[in-house]
Order: structure tokens, then sequence, then C-alpha cells
């Protein structure tokens, strides 16, 4: 039997929004396929986790799963049918409603005296679109800021291959023109309607067409300055340190954030690194004995602006 996506996540049926996010976020760190190169099941559990994520943050879908309407998938649960269905196969997520297959329009149409079901008095064809098929497609921060192609595998025989535009956002459905269900009577088939995914990454940070990250670097590096590589969603870049920088100082890194088109033209986003001083080991004595003797005779009182503001 599936786990329900409470049992995915580790929580609770009654858990709080905060709860599920904070449990999410991590199990999406411990089990993220960069941090585990070569680990299949830890690429499975992070999708399964992913999947789980997506049904219980958003509260309609939650309210629907609780109440029976939806499976852990997203798919729609049967309220009645007329003949047994197969299960889906992965990336599935449902079948739109009141879709029928052509023993179904046969039987409809026999009762009104149109055999076979292909025929319209005269001789004309019956014809009817094919529906459209909803799938969901999970991909990871760096494949949706830059975009590529991802193949979607619906069962061993059958996969679609798609195109997935750089800066594509959390949610945004792609159509895939005639790939849906087929039609009737040579009527055109439906389309393939392609939910996607993106996954949150370790330490980058979407912020609109901007991304954001925190560095750590060391003493040194931030009261003496220095040239550090710095990660980006294409690869490793050097930026230079200034001098005297402190925990918060905020750097830019122009045109390595999302690049998306827009209204004809192509947007570039900017990559903001806020570094974060690491002291390094707690227990070096020559740095320890260098700080006592320095703060002597360079008193200064990093609280000073803080001085009188809860006074009344």
């Amino acid at each position: 039997m599936a786990q329900s996506p409470y049992e995915v996540l580790g929580v609770k049926p009654d858990a709080s929004a905060d709860t599920i996010r904070k449990a999410y976020r991590k199990l999406a760190k411990q089990l993220h396929p960069d941090l585990n190169p070569g680990k299949p099941e830890a690429e499975a559990r992070f999708k399964s986790v992913t999947a789980a994520y997506d049904l219980l943050s958003d509260p309609e879908k939650k309210t629907r799963y609780d109440r029976g309407e939806i499976d852990e998938s997203g798919a729609e649960r049967p309220r009645y049918s007329y003949r047994p269905h197969a299960e889906g196969a992965e990336g599935w997520k449902y079948t739109p409603e009141g879709e029928m297959d052509v023993g179904d329009l046969d039987d409809i149409l026999s009762m009104f005296g149109r055999g076979g079901g292909s025929r319209r008095p005269g001789g004309q064809t019956f014809q009817m679109p094919g529906g459209d098929r909803l799938f969901s497609l999970i991909i990871d921060f760096v494949e949706g800021a830059t975009g590529g192609k991802k193949r979607l595998q619906l069962s061993p025989d059958e996969s679609l291959d798609v195109t997935i535009p750089p800066g594509i956002e959390d949610g945004q459905v792609l159509r895939l023109k005639g790939k849906g269900s087929p039609g009737f009577g040579g009527g055109p088939p439906g389309d393939a309607l392609i939910e996607v995914h993106v996954a949150p990454h370790p330490f980058f940070r979407r912020d609109g067409d901007d991304i954001r990250v925190e560095l750590p670097v060391s003493l040194a590096e931030a009261v003496l300055g220095a040239r550090v590589p710095v990660p980006t969603v294409t690869g490793p870049v050097t930026m230079t340190i200034p001098t005297g920088s402190d925990t918060g100082t905020q750097l830019r890194l122009r045109g390595k954030g999302i690049h998306r088109r827009r209204g004809g033209r192509t947007i570039e986003g900017d990559q903001y690194v806020t570094l974060k001083v690491v002291i390094g080991s707690p227990d070096d004595p020559d740095l320890a004995n260098f700080l006592e003797n320095w703060s002597k005779r360079n008193a200064t009182d990093p609280r000073a602006t803080l001085q009188g503001s809860t006074a009344s």
C-alpha cells in the first residue's frame, strides 16, 4: 500500500502548514540529488517527498485529499465507473472528468439509432477531438533556471520529451500540442499539459528574476579582502570580497540570475551574495590571544545603535 503524503513527510494529519514546510525542507536538503550523486534511492525519495509537499502545501488539494476526493498522486478518485480502469503510469496525475472512450460513445450513439457511433444521418462521419491529459514533472532548481530537455517516462513504451524554457516558475503548465488522448472518428488528438514543479536547492533561492545565496567567508577573507569562488546556476565564478566586509554584506553579480524571454525581449536577473563570516575553529589559541590583545586597544560597542531603543 502506498504511503500517505503525511507518512512520506513524517508528520501527523493535523500538522500545521509551518510544520509541514519545515519537515519538507529538512528532508529536501538531506535527499537532494546534488548532495547524493549516484544514489537513485535518494533521488526517488526526493521525488516522493516533493510530490507529497506539493499536495499538502496546497490548501485546496490537502482538503480534497483529506475528504478522499483525490489520492496521494493528486488523481481524482472515481465516484462511479462503467468499467475497471488501469492505474496510471508514473507522472500521470488525472484524466479530465467526463472523458470517455470509443466504446462508451458507441453505446450512447446506438441509443439514438446511430449504430457504431461513426456515422451521422446522411453518411457524415461523427468526429470528436481527444481530451487533454495532465502530467506532473519535477525538475531541479538549476534546470528550472537555465532550461533544457527533460524526458517524462509514462510507461515502458511511452514517453514525452519536454522542453523546459529558461526561468520557468514552479507550478507553470507547459502544453504539448497533439500529445493528449486520440480523437474519435478522425478528430484531432488532445494536448498533454505538463505541470512543472521546481525542487528547492540547498543554497540557491529564487527572488523574482534574481537569485540569492548566502556565502560563508573566513574571518581573514572578511577583514583583509579576497577573491573567492562563488557558485552560480551556470557554474562557479570568482568574486572580490572587499576589505573590511562583515556578516550581512550584500554583493551583486550582474546578469547571473534568471534569464528568460518576456514580451519579445530577454530579461536578465542578478545574483545577490550575502556574506556570512565564519570564525573557523572555536579553540584556536592564536586567534583567541590576538583578539584578546587587540580588543584591549580597540574597544568597540557593536550594539551602540541599540542603546535606548527599548526605553519608554
